[in-house]
């Protein structure tokens, strides 16, 4: 097998924010495959930045009171700390604020701007007469051009599902300071992708990206690409366009630039050829690692401005899928929403990468996180199939044997079939197939404990005739389980860091053909404890919004009706004081449309009815509600109601309740639940 020359990258976190599980299917991912490689003995390097520039950085660091510069470097600090927690080896993580890439961009865009690929035009655009800047798409709100949804994104409604420019929406406000915006022309600096269509189309069809993705593209050439803004208007965090006072590099044009830049810090420090990876005629090979959000601007503008600047083209673009949390979208309100951090506080990160790798493909489908699922895999297969062979095995040794290994390999069919089986999950491995790899890994786990119950070691060591083949059968079964920790050293570094310890020997693809015979191994010491749905549960509870804002009219159902009399009664025109809140705190209360798609009366309770709610996005909320004096549970079911979506939930003794819905009345069978106008859809906020 000959050496390759590998460089990896994945997408940069945006330096505004915590790493979260939905990140981290991605950085564990490409770190599994790094580690592969560099364990086959390639040249190989895995680099990374944060992506700290563009106007969202600088309103948040406005908004803080410190310059852009110290917040994100405070947020790289986090960001690192969270990704050492992973077990994520990066050769180097660096930082789009950088020398580097300032030198990067300017080089690029000085090429292009040479080689007639820059163009000038002057636009509209709304801007932000109050805070005195052009607004980005996602800073504007306002009406739906398309179906008159109020409150939607400036290029996109959440409700039609319809894109538009910002220029379209009706009713704009500024999200920076609720002002009315204005148009206001400017002039704006240009990528001539068009230019390069020719090139894009043979290159997506070359293998560089996986078929979906590929046929995904083939729409932007159908429908024809256009020139690609490049620059923003001052004032912006970024770097200033060489040449042109008050122009700055767009967000998106120097991130990728961040993958040159990070490799070129990293060596500049390590004495590496950086020219032998980058210039077009290298035999290096290069890979990005993303998710499936940002294929266009890996897949059409960065191959486009590599090529038009005179760099090689990556051999190909991996997309990935999005990562959903018991079967739904990640939420703030289901504690589902988990930071890096909250899952390390409370869980061993080896879980997660055991359990990702085991989901894993190299296609874009989504993959779940079933907390139920992922608590019972790593139970059954860490703990229970691997290191259940070495538990079960090393006591004896180190016992009754003075801690060596046989000098004799008890089957050497049977090892030989563990050996054989690497070619095969080295290739899976190789191809980003790791469930395949996994599930292949864990068929020979059970073999070996196949081997271990019908020999039955703890039986052996009691007669004293058998001292030797008890011996052997131990001995065998931590050569099997050497074998298998070896294949799994990509997935679970920490643990088979450990594992070497105890087998006092490395795990390498250069040695584990070869049994340990009259090897002398360390005490055995626990490798995994088991998932404790306890601290799962802590880490739900943890990431919880707890945010319990109560509206003072109309009474969420099922909640006691207040009391009042003559004597406690409010004049008119007036409210009790000691009832009062904020508008900030009422602005807090999320109300959605909801759709009620079944219910059912719940057996032991007197007035409570579950409901399902259709919430919008695929996404389900179990309720329970006080409702079962006014309604029949059948009658409810197709109805639209209003749901307060980010109450924590409450875990009463029918269930966990996951919200609640609206009603007014004074109770029993006089309460009726907020019905919708018709038309409003599931997941509508309600204004």
């Amino acid at each position: 097998m000959s050496q390759r020359k590998i460089l990896i990258t994945s997408a940069l976190p945006y330096a505004n924010g915590p790493i979260h599980l939905g990140h981290l299917l991605e950085y564990i991912q490409t770190d599994i495959w790094s580690r592969f490689q560099k364990a086959r003995g390639h040249e190989c390097y895995y680099v990374c930045a944060d992506d700290a520039h563009g106007t969202p950085i600088m309103l948040k660091a406005q908004q803080q009171g410190i310059a852009p510069e110290q917040m994100i470097a405070q947020t790289k600090i986090e960001h690192e700390a969270d990704f050492a927690g992973f077990a994520i080896g990066f050769d180097n993580y660096y930082s789009t604020h950088s020398e580097e890439n300032r030198e990067f961009a300017s080089l690029i865009y000085q090429r292009l701007d040479q080689a007639g690929y820059i163009k000038r035009k002057t636009i509209s655009q709304l801007y932000d007469p109050q805070k005195n800047m052009f607004l980005p798409d996602r800073f504007v709100k306002g009406d739906c051009p398309k179906c008159g949804a109020l409150d939607q994104n400036g290029d996109s409604c959440d409700v039609c599902g319809a894109t538009y420019s910002p220029t379209d929406v009706k009713n704009p406000r500024s999200v920076v300071s609720g002002a009315t915006p204005v148009l206001k022309d400017s002039e704006h600096y240009f990528f001539d992708l068009p230019a390069f269509s020719q090139m894009l189309q043979e290159w997506t069809r070359s293998g560089a990206l996986q078929e979906e993705m590929a046929n995904k593209l083939q729409e932007w050439f159908t429908d024809g690409l256009q020139m690609w803004d490049i620059s923003r208007d001052a004032p912006y965090f970024g770097f200033e366009i060489p040449g042109a006072p008050g122009k700055f590099f767009y967000v998106w044009l120097d991130a990728p630039i961040g993958y040159l830049a990070s490799f070129k810090n990293y060596c500049d420090t390590n004495n590496i050829d950086f020219d032998s990876f980058w210039r077009p005629d290298s035999a290096a090979e290069v890979y990005h690692f993303i998710g499936k959000d940002i294929i266009y601007f890996h897949s059409l503008f960065w191959p486009a401005m590599l090529d038009g600047a005179g760099f090689r083209k990556p051999n190909a673009v991996y997309a990935h899928g999005f990562v959903t949390v018991n079967g739904a979208k990640m939420s703030k309100s289901r504690g589902t929403f988990i930071k890096a951090r909250t899952y390390l506080d409370n869980l061993n990160p080896e879980y997660l990468r055991y359990y990702f790798a085991s989901k894993l493909t190299s296609g874009i489908t989504d993959l779940d996180l079933n907390l139920d699922d992922f608590t019972q895999k790593v139970n059954a297969d860490l703990v229970g199939k691997v290191v259940n062979i070495a538990s079960r095995c090393a006591g004896f040794i180190s016992k009754r044997f003075d801690g060596k290994l046989s000098a004799t390999v008890a089957e050497p069919a049977l090892l030989q079939e563990f050996v054989s089986a690497g070619d095969s999950i080295a290739d899976s491995f190789e191809k980003r197939e790791f469930a395949r790899a996994i599930r292949d890994i864990m068929a020979l786990a059970d073999k070996a404990n196949q081997y271990i119950d019908n020999k039955a070691p703890w039986v052996l060591v009691k007669d004293d005739a058998r001292q030797q083949e008890a011996h052997d059968v131990c001995s065998m079964g931590l050569n099997l389980f050497r074998v298998l920790m070896h294949y799994l050293k990509p997935v679970l570094p920490v643990m088979a860091g450990d594992v070497e310890a105890f087998l006092n020997t490395e795990l390498s693809w250069q040695n584990y053909q070869t049994p340990l015979l009259n090897h002398v191994i360390n005490p055995f010491k626990a490798l995994m404890q088991r998932v404790d749905p306890v601290k799962v549960a802590a880490m739900v509870e943890a990431s919880t919004d707890n945010l319990q804002a109560t509206p003072q009219t109309p009474a969420p159902a099922g909640a006691k009706q207040a009391k009042t009399t003559e004597k406690s009664a409010a004049p008119a025109g007036r409210e009790p004081v000691s009832d009062t809140i904020s508008i900030e705190d009422f602005a807090k209360i999320d109300l959605r449309v909801a759709r009620i798609v079944s219910a059912s009366a719940v057996e032991g309770a007197d007035k409570l009815v579950q409901l399902q709610l259709d919430i919008g996005e695929g996404e389900t909320r179990q309720v329970f509600a006080g409702i079962k004096a006014a309604y029949a549970p059948e009658d409810l079911i197709g109805r639209s109601t209003v749901m307060v979506a980010n109450l924590a939930p409450r875990k009463m003794r029918f269930g966990l309740s996951e919200g609640m819905v609206l009603a007014a009345g004074p109770g029993g069978g006089d309460l009726f639940i907020l019905s919708p106008d018709d038309g409003a859809l599931p997941g509508m906020r309600v204004k």
